[in-house]
């Protein structure tokens, strides 16, 4: 297989996983993780993501590109700052963001994520 061009089919199983206990807020959310890709030097991931509903706190210290392709979300800012995104929106979170990220209905996402070295 040709690693030129990576498709999303042929990801395989996903790895089950949920935030850290003590960053959640409501709900008991489980999710689900197909990395499709990670570059060499480790700083850039690109995959499918997927939420049962829940609040919890995020700290990014990443950029993070998102594509909704079902489901919804919430993200709030500590200062108040809120975006709800649906179904076929794309969004960018910033690093340094702080806040919460809610899935209000069960979500599947699109990622790429860039973190640079040393954060």
């Amino acid at each position: 297989m040709s690693d030129q061009v990576i498709s999303f089919a042929l990801v395989g199983e996903g790895e089950s996983s949920a935030p850290d206990p003590e960053r959640v807020l409501a709900g008991n959310p489980s999710q689900q993780v197909w990395n499709a890709f990670s570059s060499p030097d480790g700083c850039f991931h690109t995959g499918r993501w997927s939420s049962t509903p829940g609040l919890w706190r995020v700290r990014y210290n990443e950029y993070e590109l998102c594509h909704l392709l079902s489901g919804a979300v919430r993200l709030t800012t500590d200062e108040g700052g809120t975006w709800v995104f649906r179904a076929g929106d794309s969004f960018l979170i910033n690093k340094d963001f702080v806040g919460t990220w809610e899935t209000l209905q069960h979500c599947v996402k699109l990622y790429a994520v860039y973190q640079a070295a040393g954060n």
